[in-house]
C-alpha cells in the first residue's frame, strides 16, 4: 500500500473534512431541464473535461434557475474541486476561471472553502497512489460503486505546511501547463493540415467529374492491406515488452501511436510475422468502434479488430490518413450489415473506392503536410516524456520522499 511511512518533519495528520468543505449540489428535477441554457454536468462530462477534451452538454437549466441556485446555495467557482462519486470513481476536476455550469447531486461531490489547504495540492493528492488507495478504501456499493460525503470527510491526509504545498503544486502545475501548451499546439497543427487537405482534395468525391490525370481507384492500390490477429493466449511466451500490440483503446484521439497497453514478445510477433506493420503504417478500427485512424511509429502488430494499410510510397501517408479519417460515417454504413456489431471485413475494406489524384499532386501535398505531422509527432513524444516524469514525481512529492522549498 502507498503510505506515508515516516511522516516528514513539519507535516501534520488531519482529515479532509477538517480542511475543506465537502458537499453536493441542489437537486435538479427532470422537469427543470431545458434544451439550451446553462450547461448541466454529470460524471461523464466532468471526466471528459478533466482529460482536456471539448464537450457538448446534453442537459441544460435556464439562466433564471441557475441564478436562483447561485444566489441561495452558490455554484462552482475557480479552484473548487468536483469529484466523480458514482460509477467511475475518484476523477477530480478543478474548476477554471469564468466557467459557468451546474451539476448533478450525488453524481459529483463538491469541495470548496479550503483551510490551510492548496486546491492544486488536493487535486494532485487525489490523483496520487496514496489518494487513490484512500478513496478506494471508503467505496461502498456492490452493484454500483459510490463515494459518500461522510466517507470522504473521514479520509486521513498528511499535509505539509501551506508554503510547501504551494511549491509542490507549482512544480506539478508547470508540467501540466507545458503538456497543455503542446496539446493545444498539436490541435492547431492538425487543424491546419486538415484545412490544407480540404483545399487540395475536398472538392471531389467518387462520381464527380475529375481533373485530368485523376481517377477513381481502390484502397488496395495505395498499399498492402493487413488484418491483425491475436496470438494464442495459451502461450504466455508470446507476450512481453518487445513489439507494440495495438488494440482499439490505444487509438482513441491519437494521430500517432507511441505506446500500447499490451505488447508481444519477439517470439509472439514471429509466430504471425505476416501481420507485422512497419513504421508509418495506417491503422483503421473496423469492428465495433469503426473509423478511428492512427499511424504507427515503430514496428507493430494489431488485433483482428483493426485493418491496416502499409503505403506503397512514403508520400501517401498524409493523404491516406485524412482520406480515411473523413470516411468515418461511410465506414460505419459499410459495417452495419444489419447486425448489432459493426464490422468492415478486410475484403470490403480493400475494395473501398476513393478518388486518386495525380501522384505529383500527392507528392506536393506531402511536402507541405509532412513537416506538420512530424512536429505533431515531436510534440507527442515530448508530452509522453513530461507525463512519465510527472507521474514518477507525484508519489514522491505526496509522500515527502522528495521535499521542496518555496
Amino acid at each position: 500500500m502507498s503510505e506515508v511511512k515516516n511522516v516528514p518533519n513539519g507535516w501534520v495528520e488531519t482529515t479532509l473534512g477538517e480542511v475543506v468543505e465537502i458537499g453536493s449540489s441542489k437537486r435538479i428535477f427532470f422537469s427543470e431541464y431545458v434544451s439550451e441554457g446553462i450547461p448541466f454536468y454529470r460524471s461523464k462530462e466532468i471526466i471528459e473535461k478533466q482529460k482536456g477534451n471539448n464537450i457538448s452538454s446534453e442537459l441544460f437549466i435556464t439562466e433564471k434557475k441557475f441564478n436562483e441556485i447561485d444566489n441561495q446555495f452558490g455554484s462552482p467557482k475557480k479552484d473548487d474541486l468536483l469529484l466523480t462519486s458514482v460509477g467511475t470513481l475518484g476523477v477530480p476536476y478543478l474548476v477554471k476561471e469564468n466557467e459557468k455550469f451546474y451539476f448533478k447531486d450525488g453524481n459529483l461531490t463538491w469541495f470548496k472553502q479550503y483551510k490551510n489547504l492548496n486546491p492544486v495540492y488536493l487535486y494532485n493528492w487525489i490523483l496520487s497512489p496514496i489518494g487513490k488507495e484512500r478513496i478506494n478504501s471508503i467505496t461502498i456499493g456492490s452493484t454500483q460503486s459510490a463515494l459518500t460525503i461522510s466517507g470522504l470527510r473521514t479520509l486521513k491526509i498528511y499535509l505539509p505546511p501551506l508554503p510547501e504545498q504551494q511549491s509542490i503544486a507549482a512544480i506539478l502545475t508547470s508540467f501540466d501547463d507545458k503538456i497543455e501548451l503542446l496539446q493545444a499546439q498539436n490541435k492547431t497543427l492538425e487543424e491546419l493540415a486538415q484545412t490544407l487537405f480540404k483545399e487540395w482534395f475536398g472538392k471531389y468525391k467518387v462520381g464527380d467529374e475529375l481533373p485530368d490525370g485523376w481517377r477513381v481507384g481502390k484502397l488496395s492500390e495505395f498499399g498492402k492491406i493487413i488484418c491483425g490477429k491475436t496470438p494464442s493466449k495459451s502461450n504466455e511466451d508470446y507476450f512481453g515488452n518487445d513489439i507494440p500490440f495495438i488494440k482499439i483503446p490505444d487509438m482513441h484521439n491519437k494521430v500517432f501511436i507511441l505506446e500500447t497497453t499490451d505488447n508481444l514478445s519477439i517470439e509472439g510477433a514471429k509466430s504471425q510475422n505476416n501481420k507485422m506493420l512497419p513504421k508509418n503504417s495506417i491503422c483503421i478500427s473496423c469492428i465495433a468502434t469503426v473509423g478511428l485512424v492512427s499511424i504507427t511509429t515503430k514496428k507493430s502488430q494489431t488485433n483482428q479488430q483493426i485493418n491496416s494499410i502499409i503505403p506503397n510510397e512514403n508520400y501517401f501517408r498524409e493523404f491516406l490518413y485524412f482520406t480515411l479519417t473523413k470516411m468515418k460515417n461511410y465506414l460505419n454504413d459499410l459495417g452495419s450489415g444489419g447486425t448489432a456489431t459493426l464490422n468492415v471485413n478486410t475484403s470490403t475494406f480493400s475494395n473501398i473506392e476513393l478518388v486518386k489524384p495525380k501522384e505529383d499532386i500527392i507528392k506536393d501535398f506531402h511536402k507541405l503536410s509532412n513537416p506538420i505531422f512530424e512536429k505533431v509527432l515531436q510534440n507527442n513524444t515530448q508530452i509522453q516524456t513530461l507525463t512519465k516524469t510527472r507521474d514518477a514525481l507525484l508519489p514522491k512529492l505526496m509522500s515527502g520522499e522528495i521535499r521542496v522549498k518555496k
